[in-house]
């Protein structure tokens, strides 16, 4: 099973910054190629700072659905609103933080 790093709260990868029924996602992260819930649990936990995925870039699997453990790539994740396996909901307001994420 992927390890997903990070004040994780429960099993379907919800931590303590973000766990409303739709923040079920974590996100490997360029620069450490480690999974985290949210880019505020890298900033708890590592001493670097955050490199976006940049947008060549975007066929890479980045992002686990907590629920079922689907690795999407990142293309998968920007076109959808939910895991392309389990159908479940992701958060829309993760949106807001695209910028930090990915170039």
């Amino acid at each position: 099973m992927t390890e997903v790093y990070g004040s994780i709260i429960d099993e379907q990868t919800r931590c303590v910054h973000y766990h409303s029924d739709e923040d079920i996602i974590a996100i490997k992260f360029r620069c450490c190629g480690k999974y985290y819930p949210c880019y505020r649990c890298h900033e708890d936990q590592e001493d670097h700072s955050i490199i976006p995925w940049r947008t060549n870039e975007y066929d890479a699997y980045a992002i686990l659905c907590g629920v079922c453990r689907r690795a999407h790539t990142i293309s998968e994740y920007m076109d959808t609103d939910r895991c392309l396996k389990c159908n479940s909901k992701f958060n829309e307001g993760c949106k807001h933080h695209h910028h930090i994420y990915f170039g």
